[in-house]
């Protein structure tokens, strides 16, 4: 076939909205510090490593999973507290929840609203699912909720879902607590508090799934030390779960994923250890990048810290990085709020004294 008749027939084809969009891009990271997608920088004992894979032994690959994945569900209930009566849905990530989501509600016409800058996700799968998407600006300087454009926002679009992360990313603050009340109970559609980093901070709307009819809250346990098995979970009122799980492709969680996570939630001392662990390392490299010159660290309830360079000097601190071999996330150009800012994975403390190493010979 011809280019010219190859692009031709892509053009024709291909949604428009495709078209004009781009594949999320993750560099390669071999042999790097990584310190760009807020992963747990620590791993298992070679003692709980060698548990792990005797239980690995007993997995029988030749059969499909459980397709509810009644064992890792009832492991999840007990180890994340959800709620008595609340039903439960696990997707391949969180991910694979959005898009579950977009699924059940992709009325014509129906619109996707959150606050920006937030997580890149929400926008892109509302396109996949030809869903209008409607960003409202957080506000400069301090990334808090303008409320007064939020509302009249929702006045204004009807939307059908609500997501809000719970801190939020990239920016790591946590919204004021009594603000997504109100914007609950403005809500004409359904709520999503997205709380993937919800190890990291002491507050969570988890244990008030109930008190409305419109609020689910959705997390992963990527974050807490086990983004490798990409597994993700909504919970909320029961009659929600049920339509959602609709769209939910058979067997999503494979076997392996269930029997890992099912052994991980056995040992979560281990995994909220590491958790304590990071968080202790976010307070002492926030206050290392404080001492730098003209950095503007933001404070920050994820494993991560969001920080402001001086105008025109994120890429070259980037590559400077990279040079180095050390990766991280330049934000500049990403959204105008994010001009000069880099983001920054709260890794060991080794991995963090090269980091500020690094940014002080750059500087």
């Amino acid at each position: 076939m011809e280019p010219d008749a190859l692009t031709a027939l892509i053009e024709r084809l291909v949604r428009p909205e495709i078209q004009r969009l781009s594949a999320y891009h993750v560099p390669p990271a071999r042999g790097m510090i990584k310190l760009d997608a807020m992963e747990n920088p620590y791993s298992w004992s070679d003692g709980l490593r060698a548990a792990w894979l005797e239980t690995l032994r007993e997995v029988t690959l030749n059969r499909y999973p459980d397709p509810t994945a009644g064992e890792l569900c009832q492991r999840l209930r007990a180890s994340m507290e959800i709620p008595e009566g609340m039903g439960l849905l696990l997707g391949n990530g969180s991910d694979e929840l959005i898009q579950m989501l977009a699924m059940t509600l992709a009325r014509p016409g129906a619109k996707v609203l959150t606050v920006e800058p937030g997580f890149v996700m929400y926008r892109l799968i509302a396109t996949f699912a030809g869903m209008d998407y409607v960003g409202v600006p957080l506000r400069a300087g301090d990334f808090t909720l303008d409320m007064p454009a939020l509302l009249e926002a929702i006045e204004r679009e009807r939307p059908a879902i609500l997501y809000l992360a719970y801190p939020n990313n990239p920016t790591g603050n946590r919204f004021d607590s009594d603000d997504l009340v109100r914007l609950i109970e403005a809500m004409p559609g359904l709520v999503v508090i997205d709380e993937a980093y919800a190890p990291f901070t002491d507050y969570s709307f988890l244990g008030l799934l109930g008190d409305w009819p419109n609020l689910l809250v959705m997390r992963t346990v990527s974050k807490m030390g086990l983004a490798g098995l990409r597994l993700g979970y909504l919970a909320g009122p029961p009659t929600w779960i049920e339509q959602i799980d609709k769209t939910r492709l058979p067997y999503n969680i494979n076997v392996l994923t269930q029997a890992s996570a099912r052994f991980a939630l056995e040992h979560k001392a281990v995994l909220d250890a590491q958790t304590q662990a990071i968080r202790a390392e976010r307070v002492q490299l926030f206050e290392a990048l404080r001492e730098l010159p003209a950095l503007h660290p933001y404070p920050s309830e994820a494993n991560f810290i969001l920080v402001r360079v001086p105008a025109g000097r994120a890429p070259a601190l980037f590559e400077g990085l990279k040079a180095r071999n050390i990766l991280i996330k330049s934000l500049d150009g990403s959204h105008p709020l994010l001009a000069d800012c880099l983001r920054l994975t709260v890794g060991a403390p080794e991995e963090n004294a090269a980091l500020i190493e690094a940014l002080r010979e750059l500087l």
